[in-house]
Parts: C-alpha cells; structure tokens; sequence
C-alpha cells in the first residue's frame, strides 16, 4: 500500500536550496518514490494554515517512505535542506478503498 511524504516548506535562502533539490531527487527515484506535487500552487479553502511550499511524494510503501527519511545515506541531503529551509513533514499510509455491503 502506498504511502505519502507530505512537506510545507518554507525556504530561507532559494539559491542554495536549487542544490538541495538537484542532491535529493535522485534519492526519491532511487526509493522507488515520484513527486506528486512539487511547489505548486496553493489555495487554502480552511483554516489558518499558510502552507509555504508544498511537496507531495508517493512511496510504494510506509517502510520505503521511512527509510527515505531516516537513511543514513541521505542524511548529509536532508541537512541541506534543514540548512536552506525550514520544513514541516509527515508520513500518511495510504489506504484501499472499501465498498460498503449492503445488510
């Protein structure tokens, strides 16, 4: 079952961050990932949350999506971007969709 990296991304310094992004897309095709969204347009139809970027990534799986995050090989990676930027991130498991049955 799928699994989704989901990132608000607000980045301090864009020149430096075009490294980052250059340094950690290969890692998400390696993982076997794609991006879903990648700093796309944002409307905010609730709440108060100002999402700056947002990037949306598919994993075959939430072992995948984890190992993507925490593997030590990419760690030097993900520093970049908590150098460049400041970033919220979650992990959501995807689901199938189950048909109601009828009593």
């Amino acid at each position: 079952m799928s699994a989704y990296v989901i990132v608000d991304v607000d980045v301090h310094q864009p020149e430096l961050y075009k490294d980052y992004l250059a340094q950690i897309t290969p890692t998400v095709i390696a993982c076997g990932g794609r991006y879903l969204a990648r700093g796309a347009d944002v409307s905010v139809v609730s709440g108060d949350w100002q999402p700056k970027r947002i990037v949306m990534m598919e994993f075959p799986d939430q072992m995948t999506a984890e190992h993507w995050v925490t593997a030590k090989e990419y760690a030097p990676i993900h520093a970049l971007r908590n150098k460049y930027a400041t970033a919220n991130m979650v992990i959501v498991n995807g689901h199938v969709d189950v048909k109601p049955t009828s009593n």
